[in-house]
């Protein structure tokens, strides 16, 4: 297969999803009907601020992006699937599952004062059914930040030589990278104030901005004094998420995101110039590259480990909290929700597909030392090939940094995102329908209280083995898609609205997790029985079973909840 084929193949397909489909939907659901939306009508200047559309689509797109729709699509390609499904996964579950589920979160959240799933829960479900949504996602987040916090740390941290002494070549590209994104924090900042403050044209602003991007970079590829261990960057990754979770949106996030958006847009153009005119094909003469169907040497059964493997590029239970969480609490337009949102998670598959054409000509070149160098190396080897240069080539190293530092900053852009959210469910945890809590719990609820609580969980845990429970989290990720679309189905029905579109995809996901979660927990006693096993399989075992009976009882309650809907109807 070439590759220029299968990008127009999935470009095409994407494009006609998003005008059909997703019109469709807003008609079924009556998107725009609402004159004001919760950023106008609960406006406070901290996390409910009206954004304009192309600056929340910077900050959702950079907040759902992150490291998913890249390291899901080569994670599959590694265990030989082939490139037929995983391109079919991409764009079925694109269009008809995760485009439906983020669109839908954001439009339910914004119908419910801006609010998060767990709430929608909570008032079209039972109160129950919200207190265990919430535990379970605020556990997941935590992960999230374990994860992103160690990314971060580890790609700023320096290297150090068998006898514990500073590698300076080794770490002046983390170096770099580290000053990089110190200056681009410090940029945003600037201008947010320029923006919200000052008046300033958003035009004008984003010029300024792109060119201030362009500096940064050209200043922290020669100017990086700053050599810390990966511990010492986890302790400031900290303290930074600390401050983002609780300012004003203004002034870090919305400026933040929608200036990194740039560095993911420049990033996708660069990925198709290398397609278009690179076009390589995605295997050779020698089968090195992706073979169209799955490979007798997989291990792995394509039912259900595809579907959680690539989750951000065709669905994933985490954009529902995004949505749910901080863009709507900043939408300025209801109508904006579907280019915001359905297109948002379009746009991400269409990265997905990208990465899936890196996959195949990184494996041909050999450039498969992990999922950033395969992506990273994949696209410079396409653009390099353009000019009949060599891997290796000066062009080829500059490409291949610029990719790995657009990496490393939507990995940024996601910790201190999913630090927020995680704030946000502790404190919906301790309300009762909005009304304020009493006692310890007010204590608790309290967003600073909160926040210093999420964070000192997500960076001991990422610094004390959260990789020993990861396997957990594409699971536990498409889990929380499935009570999402759930929660979603339950409101529209209760709202007397067409919820049939949430119907498949919800069961589908539903019945993939607690196949996902019975072969991995049957992996883990499997560890354990075989003894010498640390506390890693054991966690993944106990966590395996709560999560599968969180999956049944909430899916009963929600089944209940749907048919009595059709009772009614009738």
């Amino acid at each position: 297969m070439n590759a220029l084929v299968l990008l127009l193949i999935g470009a095409v397909v994407l494009i006609a999803g998003y005008i059909l489909y997703g019109g469709w939907l807003v008609k079924q659901w009556g998107v725009g009907e609402v004159a004001e939306t919760p950023a106008h009508t609960m406006e406070d200047g901290v996390d409910y601020v009206p954004a304009k559309a192309p600056v929340l689509m910077g900050h959702h797109f950079s907040s759902i992006a992150g490291a998913g729709p890249i390291t899901g699509p080569i994670s599959a390609a590694g265990l030989g699937f082939g490139w037929l499904p995983i391109t079919l996964w991409i764009l079925i579950g694109g269009i008809f599952f995760g485009g439906v589920h983020d669109f839908g979160a954001l439009f339910a959240s914004v119908r419910h004062k801006g609010q998060s799933i767990g709430e929608i829960i909570s008032a079209n479900m039972s109160k129950r059914a919200k207190r265990l949504f919430l535990t379970f996602a605020y556990l997941t987040l935590i992960l999230v930040v374990a994860a992103f916090a160690s990314i971060v740390a580890g790609t700023f941290g320096a290297k150090y030589d068998e006898a514990g002494a500073l590698d300076m070549a080794a770490s002046a590209s983390p170096a770099s990278v580290a000053m990089i994104s110190l200056l681009f924090i410090v940029m945003a900042i600037v201008f947010g104030f320029a923006v919200y403050r000052r008046g300033a044209s958003l035009a004008v602003a984003s010029i300024a901005g792109v060119a201030g991007i362009v500096l940064c970079i050209a200043i922290g590829l020669n100017f990086h004094p700053i050599y810390l261990s990966t511990n010492a960057w986890m302790w400031i990754c900290g303290i930074y998420i600390c401050v983002a979770s609780v300012a004003p949106v203004w002034i870090l996030l919305q400026p933040r995101d929608y200036l990194s958006s740039f560095l993911l847009y420049a990033m996708l153009a660069i990925a198709a110039v290398g397609i278009i005119f690179g076009h390589p094909d995605l295997t050779n003469a020698e089968g090195v590259g992706l073979t169209m169907m799955p490979t007798a040497e997989s291990t792995s059964p394509i039912f259900p480990v595809l579907f959680t493997t690539v989750a951000c590029g065709a669905i994933s239970g985490f954009h529902s909290l995004v949505s749910s969480g901080t863009t709507s609490k900043q939408l300025d337009r209801e109508i904006d929700a579907k280019p915001i949102a359905y297109g948002g998670m379009l746009l991400e598959c269409l990265l997905a597909i990208m990465t899936l054409c890196a996959v195949g000509y990184a494996y041909q070149i050999g450039t498969t030392a992990g999922a950033t160098d395969i992506f990273a190396g994949g696209i410079a080897g396409m653009i390099v090939k353009i000019f009949g240069l060599e891997v290796g080539s000066g062009l080829y190293t500059v490409v291949y940094s610029l990719l790995i530092l657009t990496y490393s900053t939507f990995c940024l852009t996601s910790l201190d995102t999913a630090t927020r959210l995680a704030r946000f469910m502790f404190q919906e945890f301790f309300t009762d329908g909005g009304k304020e809590p009493e006692g310890f719990a007010k204590v608790l609820s309290n967003k600073y209280v909160a926040t210093i609580i999420t964070v000192v969980l997500g960076i001991a845990l990422g610094m004390n083995g959260y990789a020993k429970i990861w396997a957990l989290f594409g699971s536990a990720n498409q889990l929380l898609a499935a009570l999402a679309l759930l929660a979603v189905a339950t409101w529209l029905g209760n709202a007397g609205k067409n919820n049939k579109m949430f119907l498949f995809p919800m069961g589908f996901m539903l019945i993939v997790t607690i196949c996902s979660l019975i072969i991995n927990t049957k992996n883990q006693i499997g560890l354990i029985t075989a003894g010498g096993a640390d506390w890693g399989p054991y966690v993944q075992a106990i966590l395996g079973v709560l999560l599968v009976v969180l999956a049944i009882v909430l899916a009963i309650e929600g089944v209940q909840t749907i048919v009595k809907q059709s009772k009614k109807a009738a």
